[in-house]
């Protein structure tokens, strides 16, 4: 980094945090520190409508500090328990970003296992809800380590679904589906390349597109126009600090 003030971590939070621009007044879900803090970040800066909720039931007017609140006390909007946020989420009106352990080409993630699922050589999560989450609204990705293991070819199971036809049904609805940005901690990258298949548009400071191709076990597209992430400015940095009075971000990039 030129700015050592700057870490890896609030490098990849600022650029996750450009995956909400523009969405308007819809429902902003980061799971995970990385991307809840994207999308607090998101919130209060150049995307001031999304709505947030605490993680548990209420809106909230301003996002929530991550970690131990101490004294602080919940800024109150409104009552959203969590089936309401299913209404939310089929109507389209909903972008998550989440943190899948396998991703390919297409926009296919894992959370559920990995290895042949008849005998998987490890379980994770389960599908959970990503499998509704990709299908009705608009998802982004953090991986916070970028390997051959965590991009691949073709994800063991498919938790959430991607880009690829020849797996729909035909008549599926497919109205609200947008698989938007991917950030790890090497690039970031969208769904732009040929056939919709996952391209680099930036790499952070210091690395390549060839050490991120290296680190990616399948061919990326490349943006014409690749450029290097651009460092989070100081009224970013001040906001991150303020959210995460812990430092809990310190650790969340491989």
């Amino acid at each position: 980094m030129t700015d050592k003030s700057t870490t890896l971590a609030d490098l990849c939070i600022a650029a996750a945090a450009e995956a909400w621009r523009g969405d308007g007044e819809i429902l902003a879900s980061g799971i995970g520190v990385v991307p809840r803090l994207a999308a607090s970040l998101a919130w209060q800066t150049h995307s001031p409508d999304l709505m947030m909720t605490d993680s548990e039931s209420v809106l909230v007017s301003e996002p929530v500090p991550i970690g131990p609140r101490g004294d602080y006390r919940l800024k109150v909007e409104g009552w959203m328990p969590f089936r309401r946020v299913f209404d939310i989420l089929w109507a389209g009106r909903r972008h998550a970003m989440t943190m899948p352990t396998q991703i390919d080409r297409l926009g296919y993630i894992n959370i559920s296992l990995v290895g042949d699922p008849a005998r998987p050589k490890v379980q994770l999560l389960g599908a959970r809800g990503i499998p509704g989450n990709t299908i009705n609204h608009t998802c982004s990705f953090f991986v916070p380590s970028h390997t051959p293991k965590s991009f691949v070819d073709r994800v063991d199971m498919a938790s959430g679904v991607g880009y690829d036809d020849a797996r729909w049904a035909d008549g599926v609805r497919r109205d609200f589906m947008e698989l938007r940005l991917v950030v790890s901690n090497l690039a970031v990258m969208d769904f732009n390349g040929p056939g919709k298949t996952m391209r680099i548009v930036s790499t952070h400071p210091g690395v390549s597109v060839d050490q991120v191709q290296a680190q990616t076990a399948f061919e990326l597209a490349v943006a014409p126009d690749v450029r290097e992430t651009p460092a989070p400015t100081p009224e970013q940095l001040a906001i991150l600090a303020a959210l995460d009075p812990h430092g809990q971000r310190a650790t969340a990039v491989g």
